[in-house]
């Protein structure tokens, strides 16, 4: 049962990195049997996805009920006025709604998406879970042994159901709207300017129903009884 959870919650993981995954959970098992079981299951995974089949869902989680508890990561694309494209890593807290991080790269590999992941947690509360779906990046090896190091649990979302991952998804769509259509970036550090300053401001200055029309800072000021909004924060903010 057990390996049938862990082989739902990430169906491009194959036998042996499902067996790795097991032995951290404590199980006394080597590859040998976990192979044995894992073709009994039917748990292969497939090269080619049949079509029209409907995603299986994976175990409920419970929603996050406070900060710092979990984080939703994604991927934004976007080009340049020359044509050259660019990603950004989007990674939002949960509960708080607080931007904890907006990467602006070229390329954002799983080694470059860790390093930004740990910058913003030497500001943010590191997570107890981050929610992401199964791109490369984040099912590679590195992401996976960055956040078992870490004492982070990695939780996919089901393939075809962005939605379960509705939090992020809807971040994306704001930060598309209100920033990234309405800039022509002639440069990618002109891009990282004015995506980090819309960061800020989304996050010192921007309501949200969902917070009773406060901005994130404005949370989580009235959660730590502190006076609203980081000084340095809103000092960044005037000169970005």
């Amino acid at each position: 049962m057990r390996l049938k959870e862990l082989a739902y919650a990430r169906p491009r993981y194959g036998y042996r990195r499902l067996t790795v995954l097991l032995q951290r959970d404590g199980w006394s098992v080597n590859h040998k049997r976990v192979y044995r079981i894992y073709g009994e299951e039917g748990l292969l995974v497939r090269t080619k996805r049949r079509k029209k089949r409907a995603a299986r869902r994976r175990l409920p989680l419970l929603p996050a009920t406070e900060r710092g508890e979990r984080w939703s990561i994604d991927f934004v694309s976007d080009q340049l006025a020359d044509g050259r494209r660019f990603r950004v890593l989007t990674a939002i807290d949960q509960v708080s709604r607080e931007c904890v991080c907006l990467e602006v790269e070229q390329r954002l590999p799983a080694e470059a998406v860790t390093q930004a992941l740990d910058e913003a947690m030497e500001i943010y509360e590191q997570p107890m879970v981050i929610t992401s779906d199964n791109g490369t990046e984040f099912t590679s090896n590195v992401f996976d042994q960055w956040a078992y190091r870490r004492g982070i649990e990695l939780d996919f979302v089901a393939p075809g159901r962005p939605m379960d991952n509705g939090f992020i998804e809807s971040f994306n769509g704001k930060l598309r709207d209100e920033c990234l259509n309405m800039h022509w970036f002639d440069s990618l550090a002109e891009a990282k300017r004015i995506i980090e300053r819309w960061r800020v401001e989304y996050n010192e200055m921007r309501t949200h129903s969902s917070l009773g029309n406060r901005a994130p800072a404005a949370y989580v000021a009235e959660l730590l009884g502190v006076g609203q909004g980081s000084p340095v924060q809103q000092a960044r903010f005037l000169t970005l």
